[in-house]
């Protein structure tokens, strides 16, 4: 991941074009670098053409009397004066022995290995330049841009512009590039062209982004003599580098210092700062009172996050064995830390995807935002027609109602529910619509923290308020756990009373089995939870509670309750039962295309759009609802944007000549052009990753086959957790039980103080969080081959870990293997 050292500055060079003088530039810095006093490190991490020709040859040799001072590298050299996607293919073609083109992972490991073994060695303030070929998007050995390929280092950069015709064009073209992609530049350096004149019109431009600009004569037209060519090429060098230290290159050197002094200030600052400053979402402040409490993140790029970790001084210690650990190159102050909640569960694609940017920009460039009320854009019609007619609303759903998050999605929901039922009451009882309406759920269900979602959950003094005031009834849910390596449904006391042996736990054939709702619909159990939820369901109506107006579910996992995976056989029973039963207050439709007994909702913020590897979760449960709310992974975590699908007989319980009968409900950015357009980009890569041979090896690790249709319960569950790992898990004497469904991994600690009360998931895996160094000295597949961290959620005795759609096998795996570690140690100390 990110390289940051303090006495080794190192600046990347990129070029905004081929012929540009990045390698007489990049000279330029180093021999001014040698001549200030620094030892210098230069890297060509890829070199093709002529070795006469090498630049990290030529570096060497144009470093002056300071050449003692100057190493010079390079790690991947090609005789081929072509690109290196190229040149690389082709010495594989010409080789008699056939090699391997290192992949992005592998490239981008040796460059940083070798940077931290330069830092290894580096006892005073060092200079180092890593200069990269061709232009910004030139490829590299695998044929991906430069720009994506080295992103996951993020090293601070130089730009070295063009001064030729249409090099004006071409350097504000690199540089919006390396915007997109999150680079930092510090500064531009070209040739001063007397006749095109590029360094004063960049100049201005760049100026006004507070990025400086250098200039200085290009250098001398090679001569056919060689010793006059070198003569003449001394000569240049010591005019734009002098002894006396006076010239803009010096200048520039200077600047790029206080650039690295200040970003390892900042963000030394940035701890003590956040404590003063911020308040933080479900963060009890109290608890959070020293600096190194304070996760600072650089950057982040896939699965990890970059987080400084200025205060390390000490090696880290080996992740398995109390003996020390062997000797590690000096520290970065910045190191990987892999995301293990998916950033409150919004990654589908890992951090920073360059196609969600991009979509990003497109939208932004041709919109910005623009009002919706009666009218449209293509990204949000596109993105309308696609849900409803392609993805989860297929079948079932008719309109597509834009907001901003799952909340307020959830918040439109429950209007379009309360709506329906009100008019649809009023209109057979020819009264008006009532107001003592509340909500039929279950016990642990969350749908966001404002006021309304709020109040359609149980009161548990968890997610709640003063105003909070539940409207409506709970059922226990009972919930699928794998414990000790087998899959039991836990029945809550009121329905293990209903059945014959009044057993809590019942053993099920296997996790495919249980989630196999059509065979399961027929068992002895089925039948007790439809006894019991048609039982409850006439009490209420007997009662003196509110009138039941609609059911609301989180199918399949209610996430922020816990991580509880519900049975889904109950779920089911319990929509069949609301739709034909007499138990409810309101008139049954007799018309297959209205909704019937009470309007269904499905919460699939957290779990819906291949959470669990279910493009959606109504097949499984072989039910649809009438309204259903997505949101998170819809746009890659990139910008938030929920939508709410709605049946058309919803829709029509709104339609009048009235515009106080009109869904009054809106947000400014309602429609979010950007929104709308990262998440079609989304999808369809989602789509793809569906498709892939990543999937397919995973789901052929839990014998799962591969899809024959949309109908996902003829393929089974799996996870992209291995299940032997699950299996292991589940027998530790520590664990209570093991859940692993899609991206989701969820480990119930035993603890007598379950719940939020809890805090023995955090304790317990405290020691995650550190970077350690893997056994035998081997990378890590963090990027760069760092040792990395571990950053997690807990929900009270419950820790749970989430994959990105995209996490490498190898990272699962490395995370899985940390996990059993920090597990596997607890369980076998000394009480």
């Amino acid at each position: 991941m990110s390289l940051l050292f303090k006495n080794l500055r190192i600046h990347q060079i990129f070029g905004a074009n081929t012929d540009v003088g990045k390698t007489v530039l990049t000279s330029a810095l180093v021999r001014a670098s040698a001549a200030s006093g620094h030892n210098v490190q230069y890297l060509k991490p890829v070199s093709t053409g002529p070795m006469s020709d090498a630049d990290d040859e030529r570096v060497l040799a144009l470093a002056g009397s300071h050449k003692n001072r100057v190493q010079s590298k390079c790690l991947f050299r090609f005789d081929d004066p072509v690109s290196p996607h190229l040149a690389a293919r082709r010495a594989n073609e010409n080789s008699i022995t056939q090699r391997v083109v290192p992949t992005d992972d592998a490239f981008v490991n040796a460059v940083a290995s070798h940077i931290r073994n330069c830092a290894a060695t580096v006892n005073s303030p060092t200079h180092m330049y890593v200069e990269t070929a061709g232009g910004v998007h030139s490829p590299t050995l695998s044929g991906t841009t430069q720009l994506d390929s080295y992103r996951p280092l993020f090293l601070p950069t130089v730009l070295i512009g063009d001064s030729n015709l249409g090099g004006i064009s071409s350097t504000i073209a690199s540089y919006e590039a390396m915007l997109l992609r999150g680079y930092i530049i510090d500064a531009v350096l070209l040739f001063r062209d007397e006749y095109y004149r590029n360094w004063e019109y960049l100049s201005g431009y760049f100026g006004d982004r507070e990025i400086p600009v250098m200039s200085v004569p290009p250098p001398p037209a090679r001569h056919s003599d060689r010793s006059e060519d070198a003569m003449l090429t001394e000569n240049y060098y010591q005019s734009i580098v002098p002894g006396s230290g006076a010239s803009p290159i010096f200048d520039v050197l200077g600047h790029l210092d206080e650039c690295h002094t200040r970003r390892i200030e900042e963000l030394d600052s940035m701890p003590r700062r956040a404590l003063d400053t911020i308040w933080w979402p479900f963060v009890q402040h109290g608890h959070v009172k020293r600096e190194a409490d304070v996760n600072i993140i650089d950057s982040a790029w896939g699965d990890f996050f970059s987080i400084y970790n200025g205060r390390k001084s000490q090696q880290p210690a080996s992740a398995s064995t109390s003996s020390p650990a062997p000797s590690l190159p000096a520290p970065s102050l910045l190191e990987p830390q892999f995301d293990g909640s998916a950033s409150w569960w919004t990654q589908a694609l890992g951090h920073a995807h360059p196609n969600l940017t991009l979509a990003a920009a497109r939208a932004a460039g041709r919109y910005g935002h623009v009002m919706f009320p009666e009218a449209a854009h293509l990204p949000a019609l596109k993105l309308a027609e696609q849900l409803v007619q392609e993805g989860p609303g297929k079948g079932w759903a008719s309109r597509a109602f834009f907001s901003d998050d799952g909340s307020t999605g959830m918040e439109v929901a429950i209007k379009m529910a309360l709506r329906a039922f009100a008019t649809r009451e009023a209109g057979t009882l020819g009264g008006t619509p009532r107001k003592d309406l509340g909500i039929l759920g279950l016990k642990g269900s969350y749908h966001g923290d404002t006021i309304g979602a709020m109040d359609a959950c149980e009161d548990t003094g968890v997610y709640t308020c003063e105003w909070h005031d539940a409207k409506g009834f709970w059922f226990d849910p009972p919930t699928v756990a794998i414990r000790n390596g087998r899959t039991v449904v836990s029945l809550p006391p009121a329905i293990a009373a209903e059945t014959e042996d009044g057993a809590a736990d019942v053993e099920t054939v296997s996790l495919s089995s249980t989630y196999n709702i059509e065979e399961r619909l027929q068992s002895p159990l089925a039948a007790v939870y439809h006894k019991y939820v048609e039982h409850t369901l006439q009490k209420l109506k007997d009662g003196n509670g509110p009138t039941i107006a609609a059911l609301i579910l989180e199918p399949l996992v209610m996430g922020a309750g816990g991580m509880i995976f519900v049975d889904p056989l109950f779920q089911r029973v319990l929509i069949d039962v609301v739709r034909s039963s007499s138990a409810s207050d309101a008139v049954h439709s007799s018309s297959p295309s209205e909704w019937s007994g009470l309007p269904v909702i499905f919460d699939e913020v957290f779990v819906g759009l291949y959470r669990l590897g279910l493009p959606t979760t109504h097949h499984l449960l072989g039910t649809t609802p009438d309204i259903s709310v997505h949101a998170k992974i819809l746009t890659g975590g990139l910008v938030p944007l929920a939508v709410t699908l709605a049946s058309d007989s919803i829709y029509r319980a709104f339609l009048s000549d009235s515009k106080t009968d009109a869904l009054l409900h809106g947000h400014s950015y309602t429609a979010y052009p950007v929104g709308c357009e990262i998440a079609r980009e989304t999808l369809g890569l989602v789509d793809r990753l569906a498709r892939s041979d990543a999937w397919t090896a995973a789901r052929e690790r839990w014998n799962v086959p591969e899809p024959a249709s949309d109908r996902v319960r003829e393929v089974g569950v799996w996870s992209f957790w291995d299940p032997e790992f699950v299996n292991v898990v589940s027998r530790m004497e520590n664990v209570a039980e093991v859940m692993a469904f899609g991206t989701v991994l969820s480990i119930k600690i035993k603890d007598d103080a379950a719940g939020y009360q809890s805090h023995s998931a955090r304790a317990l895996l405290e020691s995650i969080r550190t970077a350690v160094h893997n056994e035998g000295d081997t990378l890590s597949p963090a990027p760069g081959g760092s040792p990395f961290g571990i950053h997690y959620r807990t929900l009270g005795n419950v820790a749970y870990f989430m994959l990105s759609l995209n996490t490498p096998a190898n990272v699962a795996r490395a995370v899985e293997e940390r996990v059993w570690t920090v597990l596997n140690r607890s369980s076998s100390s000394p009480a």
